[in-house]
């Protein structure tokens, strides 16, 4: 039997990239991580110091915890206000504009990795959002210790819904997607 000469098809790299990050978001397993850790990244860390901090803060039992808490919310609440001041008109409208964009790209025009996007950046913005009620009310109120404590918490379950809502509309809307998508023929 003659050997055969096995033929060298080149590499389509365009292809292989655009089969391992699928433009079709909502069958994508990558775009599930994304969501999951995007949301237990933002669940976590609260004003952007670490949940873990806050309760080791309050159990008490190390009094340098409790002043490494105060410090770093305080640092926070600063840097969110000082960026608000100075650039918060333009970073306010930058967002609606690219939110607006993704919007009308998303759900006008069907492209569903603008959907998905959206999906993700929209609720982000009400985190936002709160991130800086939160900071402002902080500072205003000069809260520390247990008020302090409460109201980080009370940040936090704020997100979280934000996130269980976001995570239970994204997975609907996901879930319409891929059977619209199936029923079509793809």
């Amino acid at each position: 039997m003659p050997t055969q000469a096995r033929e060298h098809t080149p590499v389509d790299w365009y292809h292989n990239v655009f089969e391992l990050i699928d433009m079709r978001s909502f069958s994508n397993l990558w775009f599930w991580i994304v969501l999951a850790v995007l949301w237990s990244s933002t669940s976590h860390w609260v004003l952007g110091v670490p949940w873990d901090m806050v309760l080791r803060a309050k159990k008490g039992t190390n009094p340098q915890s409790v002043i490494d808490l105060e410090d770093m919310v305080r640092i926070n609440t600063n840097r969110i206000l000082y960026i608000v001041q100075e650039s918060g008109l333009l970073l306010a409208g930058f967002l609606c504009f690219i939110l607006t964009v993704l919007g009308l790209l998303g759900f006008v025009y069907d492209n569903e990795f603008a959907q998905a996007v959206f999906l993700l950046a929209f609720p982000m913005s009400l985190v936002g959002v709160l991130s800086y009620r939160t900071s402002t009310t902080i500072q205003k109120k000069g809260l520390n210790g247990d008020a302090l404590y409460k109201y980080l918490y009370r940040h936090r379950v704020i997100t979280q819904v934000i996130g269980m809502i976001s995570i239970f509309a994204t997975a609907m809307w996901g879930m319409l997607q891929n059977m619209t998508t199936g029923a079509l023929g793809g």
